[in-house]
């Protein structure tokens, strides 16, 4: 049987920013014989704001980024959206890239796992409204990634992520198991 895929989208664009740590952090920890995990990190897939002149659900896109991004999400079975809570919401990077497609996310399990002083609850609670609109199937495990100062160094970096996340090693394990009983 084909591995099934799993895209962590890391849903934040900010320089300096920690996310892709964390993203890689989680990548390590899901991983799983039976899934294919890959980070989409949204400052390198660089989406314009949203620029297409019909609406997504008519699927008939125009501009080659979003054609691209339509191929590249098509290839996925279910997501992470990996993001930091700004404000008690979400990036505006991240919610730009949802809206560009429909089709793509339907029926498609997603986690959510934010980042955040307090783990991000608000943060969560938003996005579910926004992947229950897109027709996503919204998992049941959604680790809370609580980060405080003293998790950092001077130059804002984790001095040992391992250790700062291990409270939540299993739920993020969890997440992985959670994927192959609904895709499989």
């Amino acid at each position: 049987m084909e591995n099934k895929k799993i895209g962590i989208i890391l849903g934040t664009n900010r320089p300096n920013r920690i996310g892709p740590s964390i993203a890689n952090w989680i990548k390590k920890t899901m991983t799983h014989q039976s899934l294919t995990i890959d980070i989409l990190d949204l400052a390198e897939i660089d989406l314009p704001f949203l620029d297409e002149p019909e609406i997504p659900a008519k699927g008939n896109y125009k501009r080659e980024h979003t054609k691209k991004w339509s191929k590249l999400i098509k290839q996925y079975d279910g997501f992470v959206l990996l993001y930091p809570q700004y404000n008690w919401g979400y990036p505006a990077v991240l919610k730009n890239a949802l809206d560009y497609l429909y089709d793509e996310w339907k029926n498609k399990p997603v986690s959510l796992m934010v980042y955040g002083g307090h783990g991000g609850f608000q943060g969560l609670i938003s996005m579910k409204l926004v992947t229950q609109g897109l027709g996503m199937y919204n998992m049941s495990v959604n680790p809370p990634l609580s980060i405080s100062k003293d998790m950092f160094n001077e130059s804002n970096q984790f001095i040992d992520i391992d250790s700062s996340f291990e409270p939540i090693k299993t739920q993020v394990k969890m997440v992985s198991q959670e994927f192959i009983t609904l895709l499989n």
